[in-house]
């Protein structure tokens, strides 16, 4: 028996106007007060010395990741895999890959905040070598709480 392919995507780079689509996905993997307004996804993704990338499925977005670069550290915004392409490694290549250009970048390591409550996402990061250094009263909002994470190269 021959096992289901994987849809091929491409990472990318952010593109001019790629925000829309990029806040239509955030809607979707996020409710309040985790989202991002329009507002915000559109300044988060441009703004200077950011790493925002795209996995990119033939037009259609299958993920997006966003990092921003603050002197000798990476910091992950947001990290969003439309619901079909989750558990088919999307997550790790987009961080991955924000993780290379970070460190090229002169960057000794990156930080994250993540909800107290998202196991699955906790799981992720804690597979992809970052580890927990602390928690952020709340971070999100009163009443809730982020793990603060990081990783060191």
């Amino acid at each position: 028996m021959n096992p289901t392919p994987i849809p091929a995507y491409n990472i990318r780079a952010y593109a001019p106007g790629d925000w829309k689509a990029m806040y239509a996905l955030d809607v979707i993997c996020f409710e309040p007060p985790f989202r991002f307004s329009q507002r915000e996804m559109r300044r988060l993704a441009e703004q200077r010395g950011a790493v925002t990338l795209l996995a990119d499925a033939g037009g259609e977005l299958a993920g997006f990741c966003i990092v921003h670069r603050d002197g000798k550290w990476g910091y992950v915004v947001t990290l969003d895999v439309a619901p079909a392409w989750r558990r088919r490694g999307v997550a790790a290549r987009l961080l991955a890959e924000a993780e290379t250009q970070v460190r090229e970048g002169g960057a000794a390591g990156m930080g994250l905040h993540v909800h107290n409550g998202n196991s699955a996402a906790i799981r992720f990061y804690e597979h992809m070598g970052y580890g927990r250094i602390g928690m952020a009263e709340g971070f999100y909002g009163r009443g809730i709480d982020a793990l603060v994470y990081r990783k060191m190269w």
